[in-house]
């Protein structure tokens, strides 16, 4: 099956399957059925057979799914049973906590080097080291990296992204708030947290004001 051809919302799931059947391996948890994967990620029993069913994993109505083998059919399913290697371009705030987050790695996931223009944060030593943004194409193109993670302001952030695309890079995860122009063979999602915050703000104002309503009708 061609993964790409996958909606977004089927592979968010599969990855919250993961990591559900990773907290079930913790508390010791040998087998599983469809009903506790479905309550832990919220779906109901049929949709969680159906994704499996996709890509040919059964389980068995008695005896239901092997926890330690199901997460290794899901980890190759997610590409996460080889090391991804990752390049950064923005050495900020933001791109140096995503440096220092260890729960990337534990998901198979490295960033193998960070890019910026200004000088002052050249780190050839760190680690991992950051590097000038001039060095960016050659270390795609010697290295064969196939994602990379934008952190740059948004001024800057389409130059970024062109220069990652045409020296090879075939998935973009973008933190700047602009909507990117893409190639047809480079896959780019968005991590907008301004707006994030936006909607969450809204929408627990909206349920404040809505309880106070009902409240005064009473």
């Amino acid at each position: 099956m061609n993964n790409s051809n996958l909606g977004k919302n089927y592979i968010i799931r599969l990855s919250e399957y993961k990591n559900a059947l990773s907290r079930f391996k913790t508390l010791g948890f040998v087998k599983v059925f469809s009903d506790n994967l479905a309550d832990s990620v919220g779906v109901t029993s049929v949709q969680v057979r159906k994704d499996f069913s996709l890509f040919g994993i059964s389980g068995n109505r008695r005896g239901g799914y092997l926890v330690e083998e199901l997460i290794e059919k899901l980890n190759d399913i997610l590409g996460k049973n080889e090391v991804q290697n990752v390049v950064l371009a923005g050495a900020g705030h933001l791109g140096t906590a995503l440096t220092k987050y260890k729960g990337l790695e534990k998901e198979g996931i490295k960033i193998v080097a960070c890019f910026d223009i200004d000088p002052s944060k050249i780190d050839k030593k760190a680690n991992p080291p950051t590097l000038s943004f001039d060095e960016l194409f050659e270390f795609i193109k010697k290295n064969a990296i196939k994602i990379g993670i934008i952190s740059v302001p948004e001024n800057a952030a389409q130059e970024v992204a062109e220069k990652m695309m045409s020296a090879g890079v075939k998935g973009i995860l973008n933190f700047a708030p602009i909507k990117l122009r893409g190639i047809e063979d480079c896959i780019i999602s968005y991590v907008n947290i301004e707006l994030e915050l936006e909607n969450l703000i809204y929408f627990v104002n909206a349920t404040q004001k809505s309880k106070k309503n009902k409240g005064g009708v009473k």
